[in-house]
């Protein structure tokens, strides 16, 4: 494991002053671009949807669905986009939460989870945990089970670990990089 976190660090590029002064902007389009790191990247985390039970994937707007759908595929599992509100046509539900500086809101089709579903969440960053929580709120909501949450990356210093632990109720919650 130690060989591909350090390939895919290796192609996980600091832009600063992005999106605004002061932010070092971890950019992992380096890391997709990179045939053999995209997909190290992709049978890691298809690894832990198989180990967590999990029958489904959910990837989060926007680039949980681009690292999400190839796990799903790899793992044998369904793939559930689950997108900021408004985007998803048909009956939906929806989750509301709170950012730094206001509020969003994120949604899933009713019919694409079930009671019988155990779900594992995809998505590139762990931040502050908001969004996380947010669709952790929506899968249970939908009636189904969390198997747990991976990322690729977790921004350690933004505390979005503590905020999101109680929310998964034991269930894992899986960074392949912390930083």
């Amino acid at each position: 494991m130690t060989e591909i976190r350090e390939l895919l660090l290796s192609r996980i590029r600091d832009v600063a002053d992005y999106p605004e002064p002061g932010v070092m902007f971890k950019d992992i389009t380096p890391l997709l671009a990179d045939p053999a790191a995209f997909s190290a990247l992709s049978d890691a985390l298809a690894d832990i949807a198989r180990a967590t039970g999990a029958t489904k994937v959910v990837g989060l707007e926007a680039r949980g669905f681009i690292l999400g759908a190839p796990v799903a595929v790899r793992a044998g599992l369904g793939f559930i986009p689950v997108r900021k509100a408004g985007k998803l046509p048909g009956a939906t539900l929806s989750q509301a939460y709170d950012l730094e500086y206001g509020s969003a809101e994120i949604e899933v089709h009713a019919e694409d989870l079930s009671a019988d579903d155990r779900v594992l969440v995809v998505d590139d960053v762990l931040a502050t945990g908001g969004t996380a929580e947010a669709s952790v709120q929506l899968i249970r909501r939908a009636g189904a089970e969390v198997a747990g949450l991976a990322v690729l990356m977790e921004l350690g210093f933004l505390g979005g670990r503590a905020r999101l632990e109680p929310a998964m109720a034991g269930a894992p919650l899986e960074a392949l990089l912390t930083v």
